[in-house]
């Protein structure tokens, strides 16, 4: 008894050692943002005045991070779900052997993505100015992770007998789809989702090659604050990254956790009505 004890003292200890390890340095970053001088500490005083002339200095590449978050989740979504659905349904060595060419994108670094990206549509000058660009990007990145997920719920159910039982009772094949696969893969959509903003919001190697100054994105925007700015500017615009992303992911987490809870509840109940 003793003896466990004792290890869970340490195990307590190493994970707060752990965590402190993490979390100081967030915690030093949001107060160099918050004080009138980092280097004096608290002692300057706080003041909010770092975080608003980082509003209005980039403000513009917050709001197409987030737009470009957002249209990458559409498009992955878009993309992601039927592929998932085709990879599930046909199985085999083909479907293994495609869904490791459509990771590629997350093996080999994002410079060179977007190096092969330029060379290849950099001569269409209209679509390498615009945020589009950095759209393809951010999607040939985050697409394998959307797919992946989605896959791992379809392929740890029998979605077949549910569609074979759907088509006995009439429904078409889009109805199948929507009532039937969709529900079905929740859990790895939302999952994907999450992936999919994070990865998109926080990019940085591969956006910092394909945007120009007029498609500069929040991370490339903390980059330049951070190499022309004083660390509090920088460091308040850490902070407003923070604001921006935390009650998302949040959000989407008790979103998730509600749609998990709910499939829980709706299957006991089942249980208990086919018992009785």
């Amino acid at each position: 008894m003793a003896r466990q004890k004792l290890y869970f003292y340490l195990q307590l200890a190493f994970t707060l050692l752990v965590s402190a390890f993490l979390i100081v340095p967030v915690v030093l970053s949001v107060m160099a943002g918050l004080t009138n001088n980092f280097f004096k500490g608290v002692e300057s005083g706080f003041t909010f005045k770092w975080v608003i002339e980082v509003w209005d200095l980039y403000a513009d590449t917050i709001f197409l991070s987030m737009f470009i978050a957002f249209a990458c989740l559409v498009v992955t979504l878009l993309i992601g779900i039927p592929m998932a659905y085709v990879l599930a349904k046909t199985g085999g060595r083909s479907a293994r052997m495609f869904e490791e060419i459509i990771t590629l994108p997350v093996a080999i670094p994002g410079l060179a993505i977007a190096l092969a990206l330029i060379m290849t549509y950099g001569g269409f000058r209209d679509f390498r100015a615009s945020w589009l660009f950095v759209l393809v990007g951010h999607v040939l990145y985050t697409l394998p992770f959307m797919v992946r997920s989605v896959l791992a719920v379809l392929s740890s159910i029998n979605f077949t007998e549910l569609e074979e039982g759907a088509a006995s009772l009439g429904a078409t094949f889009w109805q199948r789809f929507w009532h039937v696969i969709i529900p079905n893969a929740r859990p790895g959509i939302l999952a994907g989702a999450l992936m999919v903003i994070t990865l998109s919001i926080g990019e940085f190697n591969l956006t910092w090659m394909l945007h120009t100054p007029l498609t500069k994105t929040l991370p490339v925007g903390l980059a330049d604050s951070y190499a022309s700015m004083r660390l509090e500017v920088a460091s308040a615009y850490t902070l407003v990254f923070f604001i921006m992303i935390i009650p998302l992911l949040i959000a989407m987490q008790i979103y998730s956790s509600d749609g998990r809870r709910t499939k829980k509840q709706a299957a006991a109940k089942k249980n208990a009505q086919q018992e009785t």
